[in-house]
């Protein structure tokens, strides 16, 4: 395993972060897909062995229970100072006005909340996980100032937005002399490389570390187009995300791997790996062997010629992802 600072901060992690909202409880929330404890375990304890020592899950994966499963997991297989664990605030978590959002109050409950589904002092890394047109900038940022210097986060970070937002919610930080964002976790992928226009050469200006989720673009870009899995039958996002003027990318994908021998996932994680500023991707594994492969994806080195294959089929996409 390959290790990086984190953005331009003096945390390591490593170049795959393993995304936990694949275990949680099925029957709470709207992931059907999901793995319970027992199942889930494995995981965690392959991926600690592997090296891997980045962990990213939210408060509304599973209602909470994917919180719960991944902080028992990393007590048993790590020490609290091996690890990096990063998770989400912004989903609703209960009825009411103010079961959801980003307002003060909001935030310093579900910090709260979430420390004490994993089980832990702090987090490593406490993210905003999409915008509140409802609540001021100046007052989220404040509260989120606030729950690192209470030392319950060492650093927040922020997920999909515009970018004229990131950019005003940095500018508010810097302004107050608060705590600025140090990742972005952003939609990016082969199939989906919007975030190259504006939010990516902004991050790269302000030294913002990114840490893209759906790297595989839900699984699309491991498999054949044709071929269906469970989670993509019951993911109603998913389909929202991807059609079929992507097939060209995924095909492109297949004869990249299949030339080198390798999954296609390797292929597609090393595009993403290989591209400036991305820290760690983010990956999902309901299967062992997919843990194996993202692995496997950080000693690959696309040539010149097969980044060119795996790109030139792009085409311009709507928005997506921010809501």
């Amino acid at each position: 395993m390959e290790y990086v600072n984190l953005g331009t901060t003096g945390l390591q992690v490593s170049r795959i972060c393993l995304g936990c909202m694949s275990y949680g409880e099925p029957e709470r929330g709207n992931h059907p897909w999901s793995l319970r404890e027992d199942d889930a375990r494995p995981f965690f304890r392959k991926a600690i062995e592997a090296g891997i020592n980045f962990f990213d899950t939210a408060n509304v994966y599973s209602d909470g229970s994917s919180e719960e499963i991944t902080g028992r997991a990393l007590a048993d297989f790590a020490t609290r100072e091996e690890v990096v664990v990063a998770t989400k605030v912004h989903g609703r978590m209960r009825p009411g006005p103010n079961g959801a959002g980003l307002s003060r109050k909001a935030i310093l409950a579900e910090i709260d909340a979430s420390l004490r589904r994993l089980g832990v002092d702090y987090v490593d890394l406490y993210q905003i996980h999409r915008w509140d047109d409802r609540t001021p900038i100046e007052e989220t940022m404040g509260a989120l100032h606030d729950v690192v210097r209470a030392g319950k986060a060492r650093y927040i970070g922020a997920s999909s937005m515009y970018a004229w937002q990131f950019a005003k919610a940095q500018h508010v930080a810097s302004r107050q002399g608060w705590t600025k964002f140090v990742t972005m976790q952003d939609h990016y992928n082969l199939l989906y490389r919007e975030e190259e226009r504006e939010m990516i050469p902004l991050c790269a200006d302000e030294g913002v570390g990114l840490i893209p989720w759906s790297p595989l673009a839900r699984g699309r870009l491991t498999r054949p187009w044709e071929a269906r899995s469970e989670r993509s039958e019951t993911d109603e996002f998913g389909k929202t995300l991807y059609g079929e003027a992507d097939r060209p990318i995924v095909e492109a994908v297949a004869a990249v791997a299949s030339e080198r021998g390798v999954p296609m996932a390797q292929v597609a994680l090393a595009w993403v790996l290989a591209k400036p500023g991305v820290a760690a991707p983010i990956v999902g594994a309901t299967k062992l062997a997919h843990l194996d492969d993202a692995v496997g994806a950080v000693d690959v080195r696309l040539e010149p010629p097969e980044v060119e294959r795996l790109e030139e089929a792009y085409r311009p996409h709507a928005v997506a992802g921010h809501r």
